[in-house]
């Protein structure tokens, strides 16, 4: 169910922030925004990703100004329609190539969405972008779990995540390529409907390298916005790279 605005169009957007709700919750907001805030001080706030303004909104209304990047309309319509949606300016495009007016103290990128690109490539012009949008000492942050590939016995390609009376989730890996899609596979009225979305996979250390590349250094890691330490048992991390002052 592709459209002109990818995978996450008009029938993700309607209903996005319902199938989403635990996200929404005041403890899976507050910890990030309370971290990003402080990153941007008294400066600019760059989201990669924006969506229908989990974070963005919420960080605007703590008094940083939010500008946001977004591949699709359905969803930026839904961030707009919201209170203080006004307030929070989007440019529609590809986050890892998209240039927007001004500089940022912070960049980010919540909730698994560098795998959203599906290359490395891409995901190598993502840190790109974000460093070219970012000051001096301006920090450029990232959340995104660790592969679950330990749950892979061999041969197989396939994790579920979810399985109820009327809906089935899973993971399929390529582990040659690092390629992933989650796929749902939904009944109603005795029809069976199925929605894949593809991503990439990446490492912690794959991440430092493209920030390397990009000319970013890491700060911080942790396993969540708690700042609990990284860990060899860490499903999910939170990392931090810096631009240098030089």
């Amino acid at each position: 169910m592709l459209d002109e605005d990818g995978y996450f169009g008009e029938h993700i957007a309607a209903t996005y922030d319902t199938t989403s709700a635990d996200m929404f919750r005041p403890e899976a907001v507050d910890p990030p925004v309370d971290l990003l805030a402080e990153l941007a001080g008294d400066g600019r706030a760059l989201e990669f990703g924006i969506g229908t303004g989990r974070i963005a909104l919420p960080l605007a209304a703590r008094g940083v100004p939010v500008h946001g990047i977004e591949m699709s309309r359905a969803m930026a319509a839904r961030l707009r329609d919201k209170p203080g949606g006004d307030a929070v300016g989007v440019s529609i495009g590809d986050f890892a190539t998209t240039r927007v007016p001004g500089t940022f103290t912070v960049a980010y990128l919540v909730y698994n969405t560098i795998n959203n690109l599906t290359t490395q490539d891409a995901q190598v012009a993502c840190f790109h972008n974000a460093a070219d949008h970012l000051l001096p000492g301006g920090t450029f942050v990232v959340e995104v779990g660790v592969p679950d590939l330990r749950l892979l016995p061999p041969g197989q390609t396939a994790v579920p995540f979810r399985i109820g009376p009327t809906e089935w989730a899973f993971d399929t890996y390529d582990v040659a390529t690092q390629a992933m899609s989650s796929n749902y596979v939904t009944i109603t009225d005795g029809r069976a409907e199925h929605w894949a979305v593809p991503f990439r996979y990446v490492w912690p250390s794959e991440l430092d390298l493209m920030a390397r590349l990009a000319g970013l250094r890491l700060r911080d890691r942790w396993e969540e916005w708690s700042r609990a330490p990284f860990t060899g048992e860490s499903t999910k991390h939170v990392s931090v790279w810096e631009k240098p002052l030089d």
